[in-house]
């Protein structure tokens, strides 16, 4: 707010005394418009707002000189505006602005070449202030966000998988199944959340001068999602496999109790590396420092759950893998 409120007002300040007559209503609507969150941001809304002035001072200068300023002009200026938006490809933003520069010059009722290249200077100077308040005053670093959105998808996820290991070794009711893959479900909006959470990480720190001493934090951020998205995924995929295939007895089978000792011990190293991202903070809280899904599971004696069993055991693959560090 306060980034754009000096803009805005020094443009209209600057743009006045460099290009007087007419009030810089142009500058001032530039430059409050370039203020973006993040410098990239700005930086294109600058390209964005500049060709849509031109174009539309263009398009409203010539229709006003050879037409007057008629309403069917205003109308014709409007769609030739958004027609020559259509065909060039241009942004919505872009169209939007093109139309909306046509309109103010055609409601000011002054149309002249000298009126138009005043106009688009003025734009040119509003679009240049902004850049430049938003690069003085301290671009914004969105990078904590992204790591606190990882760091609590990687909380529900160890205790996604304590749930589950807890579930497959006792008896449980129609509710209590589907409350178990309802909860695990709920991490997909969570994933999702992270992942653009990092993606406006990424954008803030896009030609930002303090980039430097963020871009290693997110980079490990990134990392920890590459490695807990796709175990999401799996988590889901055998809360859902004991949801369609529970029975009272797999509670008592020797195979599936030998793959709940594995979730836990998964859940383990879900929290272990999420301490370690966080440079050793919390690892002296576990049980164990180290990691403690140290091989994938075989199961030799067979068991009459096999289809369960054998989703479940191509699941806890996966799952082992990605903690390894293996696609």
């Amino acid at each position: 707010m306060a980034k754009s409120a000096i803009a805005t007002a020094a443009a209209w300040i600057i743009a006045g005394w460099l290009v007087p007559g007419q009030p810089p209503v142009f500058a001032a609507i530039a430059a409050l418009l370039v203020v973006q969150p993040s410098l990239n941001q700005s930086l294109a809304k600058a390209i964005e707002r500049s060709v849509g002035v031109i174009a539309g001072v263009v398009i409203a200068s010539t229709l006003g000189i050879v037409f007057g300023d008629e309403t069917w002009v205003v109308v014709t200026a409007i769609v030739i505006a958004l027609l020559l938006a259509w065909a060039l490809k241009m942004t919505a933003g872009t169209a939007n602005q093109i139309a909306i520069s046509a309109i103010l010059v055609l409601a000011l009722a002054t149309t002249s070449p000298s009126y138009a290249f005043d106009r688009i200077l003025e734009t040119l100077i509003g679009a240049v202030i902004g850049v430049i308040v938003n690069l003085a005053l301290v671009p914004p670093v969105v990078v904590a966000p992204a790591a606190i959105a990882v760091n609590d998808l990687g909380a529900e996820l160890a205790a996604s998988l304590d749930r589950l290991g807890d579930a497959l070794q006792q008896e449980q009711t129609n509710a209590s199944l589907e409350e178990l893959l309802l909860t695990a479900r709920l991490m997909k909006p969570m994933r999702d959340a992270a992942e653009t959470a990092i993606a406006d990480g990424a954008e803030s720190l896009t030609l930002n001068p303090r980039a430097g001493r963020h871009r290693a934090d997110l980079t490990t951020v990134q990392e920890l999602l590459d490695r807990y998205g796709p175990i999401v995924t799996q988590v889901i995929g055998m809360t859902r496999a004991y949801y369609d295939h529970y029975d009272r007895a797999i509670a008592e089978d020797a195979s599936v109790k030998a793959i709940s000792e594995q979730l836990h011990r998964a859940a383990h190293d879900v929290r272990l590396g999420l301490a370690k991202a966080r440079n050793a903070d919390g690892v002296s809280d576990l049980a164990s420092p180290i990691p403690a899904l140290t091989a994938p599971l075989a199961i030799v004696a067979p068991s009459e759950h096999w289809i369960l069993v054998g989703s479940l055991l191509e699941d806890l693959r996966r799952i082992h893998d990605a903690l390894a560090g293996r696609s």
